[in-house]
């Protein structure tokens, strides 16, 4: 079993994996480290353990809204019309997650 260490939030973690995903892994760990650095600096420094739950939360409403999307592109048809609408979309998606990130640093601050 192989081992790789990423770094979140300035914090190393050593993390053990399958033989042959150490690169994949390792990708995963500087996405969600820069999830991770655009929240401490839309909130600060809140603690580990509430950026590690937002960002959780975040990534999984990221993936949620793609499979809704690749649901709709799956059952909408094909072509450069579809395409377009996707495009649309996926920019109304991008503007409500960035709503949602500052609605919470919002109530963070607050808290």
């Amino acid at each position: 079993m192989a081992q790789v260490t990423v770094t979140i939030n300035e914090r190393r973690y050593n993390i053990a994996c399958d033989d042959g995903q150490e690169a994949h892994l390792s990708r995963l760990g500087t996405y969600v480290n820069k999830r991770v650095s655009e929240l401490v600096a839309a909130v600060g420094q809140i603690g580990d353990a509430k950026l590690l739950v937002m960002v959780s939360l975040l990534v999984a409403d990221e993936l949620s809204d793609a499979y809704a999307e690749m649901g709709t592109l799956k059952s909408g048809g094909k072509g450069a019309a579809a395409a377009a609408e996707a495009d649309g979309r996926l920019s109304e998606t991008l503007d409500k997650l960035s709503m949602r990130i500052e609605s919470i640093a919002a109530g963070l601050e607050q808290a």
